[in-house]
């Protein structure tokens, strides 16, 4: 809870288009200080739009994003990132031509102790430590999410919404991304859109499960499987 008693981030009867789609068709969330959220559902049902629409990369139309009491609605997703919001896109996203260090480098802001901060990542992956001098676009996929997760933890950032770790990875490396995550968030509250059901339920502490744009489950993730009829239905295919 923030000061006054809100929840860290408060999203309320959200409504997102893409051009005249109706994405988001009034979804309500909120999550708490050092929780690690996950949205489940099948694709195309909302969660990355729910993403974007609390970092502003596509504000919603009607409906409240409130970040530690604030109402973000409406800023640019600069002014949002600033305030202590980082993105783990799914494609990645980092500099190509950079080397895993510069990655890292550009992700910390100007005051920042960059030192402390890569160290901090380098111990987390080591792996990013062995290639810090090799070109982003060079990695492995592995390699490459890490780098991304990395990015948006070094940012100085409170929440960090992480859209698809463990896409198109191996399960060793599956692995190795859902440690770091588990660690970072003893610092960092975290939303997660994951498709890998049982490793979902298995980092979050609770869910919000969607289907047509809008929250139709909702709960604490211990004990949750795929065989429960209230998830089962929204999930088969």
């Amino acid at each position: 809870m923030s000061d006054d008693g809100d929840p860290f981030l408060d999203v309320e009867d959200v409504h997102t288009y893409y051009g005249e789609s109706h994405i988001l068709q009034g979804v309500d969330l909120t999550v708490e200080e050092g929780e690690i959220v996950a949205l489940i559902g099948r694709n195309g049902v909302g969660k990355t739009t729910t993403l974007r629409s609390i970092l502003q990369l596509t504000p919603p139309r009607e409906g409240t994003v409130r970040f530690r009491g604030e109402d973000v609605t409406g800023l640019s997703a600069h002014e949002v990132a600033r305030k202590g919001i980082g993105w783990v896109p799914e494609d990645r996203r980092m500099f190509g031509y950079l080397t895993v260090e510069e990655n890292l480098r550009v992700s910390v802001p100007p005051d920042g102790d960059f030192a402390a901060e890569r160290d901090y990542v380098f111990e987390l992956f080591p792996d990013l430590e062995r290639f810090r001098d090799k070109e982003a676009r060079n990695l492995s996929g592995g390699q490459q999410q890490m780098l991304a997760i990395s990015r948006g933890m070094v940012g100085d950032n409170d929440l960090l919404l992480v859209d698809e770790p463990s896409e198109g990875l191996a399960p060793m490396i599956v692995e190795t991304v859902v440690d770091a995550l588990r660690t970072a968030s003893a610092d960092t509250t975290m939303v997660l859109v994951e498709q890998n059901f049982p490793l979902a339920m298995d980092l979050a502490d609770r869910f919000y499960l969607l289907d047509h744009g809008t929250v139709v489950e909702s709960g604490d993730t211990e004990g949750v499987t795929a065989d429960d009829e209230r998830i089962k239905r929204y999930l088969s295919a």
